[in-house]
């Protein structure tokens, strides 16, 4: 009985000890939540990167896609793996030597001083990874090519475009709501009471449908966008 009773305690003891072994090696690190903490200081995180006279670090997109591109690797799938690896030495062990700075670069922005005793190298791994994914070229180019096709739009439908009408309403048919070519056959003065105010049961086929007050726009806002919708 003795035996059994030790026994037991024995694997509730190992059961335990294993839980908080397997709980201290699965610690997940936000990597999108730690480049703000700890890098956001120095660095601009915003992709495009906006400039600024100040600056006491290059933009983070500029740093990544600088690594990617200097990087040298044996195949495309060591790439990531040699990225945070860089990262990790190089954030915590700086050096010029091991920078892939020109020279300009570190003469305006001198060498990063050590990270060490304020992130971990965990913590340096798990930023590595999200900088690597997020700062993706492609993704960056496609939002070039979004914002220049959003900036071409007449100023009436970025406002549109911008606070989500497209989700409801298009130009020419039918969705949730009437089309703006339906609205603009109402007032000026109606359509501007609906943008502000909402409404409900106005439009027949459409009974049910809702339309939420956008009080977040000024009277500059809504007069522009009453001005583009009446002029379909």
């Amino acid at each position: 009985m003795f035996k059994t009773k030790y026994y037991i305690s024995g694997l509730m003891a190992a059961f335990l000890l294993s839980a908080c072994s397997d709980h201290h090696d699965s610690v997940h690190y936000d990597g999108g939540a730690l480049l703000k903490e700890k890098c956001a200081a120095c660095h601009n995180l915003s992709m495009p990167p906006k400039t600024f006279q100040d600056e006491k670090a290059p933009p983070m997109m500029a740093v990544a896609f600088h690594v990617k591109d200097f990087m040298k690797v044996a195949t495309a799938s060591d790439k990531k793996p040699k990225f945070i690896e860089f990262f990790q030495e190089y954030v915590l062990h700086p050096s010029a030597e091991k920078s892939f700075c020109d020279k300009e670069s570190l003469a305006s922005y001198g060498v990063m001083p050590s990270q060490e005793g304020k992130v971990s190298k965990e913590e340096v791994g798990a930023i590595a990874e999200y900088v690597y994914t997020y700062y993706d070229e492609e993704k960056f180019l496609a939002q070039m090519q979004a914002k220049a096709k959003f900036d071409v739009l007449p100023l009436g439908e970025q406002i549109m475009t911008k606070n989500g009408c497209k989700n409801c309403h298009s130009i020419d048919k039918p969705k949730a709501g009437p089309s703006f070519r339906m609205i603009a056959k109402r007032s000026d003065t109606e359509i501007k009471q609906v943008i502000l105010h909402g409404s409900k049961g106005k439009w027949k086929g459409f009974e049910k449908a809702m339309m939420p007050p956008f009080k977040q726009l000024n009277d500059q806002d809504i007069d522009v966008l009453v001005k583009w919708i009446k002029s379909l």
